[in-house]
């Protein structure tokens, strides 16, 4: 198993899927966030705090939202797949773009560290094209991970990734949003 840390903590086992979630720079409400949902003397639970995390960053109220672009998710859809089917970097489960995040279920055959630094890198740059932003941060830093327990937390994972267009409330189905692997698989 690897480890590392940063602003949050990496422990990666090999051969177990990871959930994996990165966001656009400038698109998490720190201030805000840490003030309302997290005092020092909280006492919730580590899977409260990440539902009420997802809950408000689900919003996408805060900072950019470049990936409601068609032609920037687009890129990264096939970032993604490429990857995952070309390159061999992983085996794909599920992912899906949202307007200011993107959420993927791999089994990574390299380091996960390697696996974002390569999407986000040519997605960056070629977004940053697209929208005449020379040099500038597209992504946050750092991205979130968490291993996948058991199967029964692979399929509610899988799940989760795929109905988040729908909970975000930007379609009624799964299958509708184009840039995900429900719709893929339709």
């Amino acid at each position: 198993m690897s480890y590392y840390r940063r602003c949050l903590p990496h422990w990666l086992p090999e051969e177990k899927a990871i959930f994996l979630t990165w966001r656009l720079y400038g698109s998490i409400p720190v201030g805000r966030y840490l003030r309302t949902n997290f005092s020092a003397n909280s006492k919730i639970s580590d899977g409260e705090k990440f539902k009420r995390t997802e809950r408000i960053l689900d919003r996408y109220q805060f900072g950019p939202l470049w990936l409601k672009d068609a032609l920037i998710a687009q890129l990264v859809v096939e970032s993604i797949l490429k990857a995952a089917d070309e390159l061999h970097h992983y085996r794909l489960h599920s992912y899906s773009v949202m307007p200011n995040h993107v959420h993927l279920l791999i089994t990574p055959n390299l380091s996960v560290r390697g696996i974002t630094r390569g999407i986000k890198g040519t997605t960056a740059r070629s977004a940053n094209e697209i929208l005449g932003r020379c040099g500038q941060p597209f992504w946050q830093d750092e991205s979130f991970d968490h291993w996948v327990r058991d199967e029964g937390q692979f399929w509610r994972l899988k799940r989760y990734i795929e109905r988040n267009p729908v909970k975000a409330r930007l379609v009624t189905r799964p299958e509708d949003w184009r840039w995900s692997s429900a719709w893929k698989a339709v």
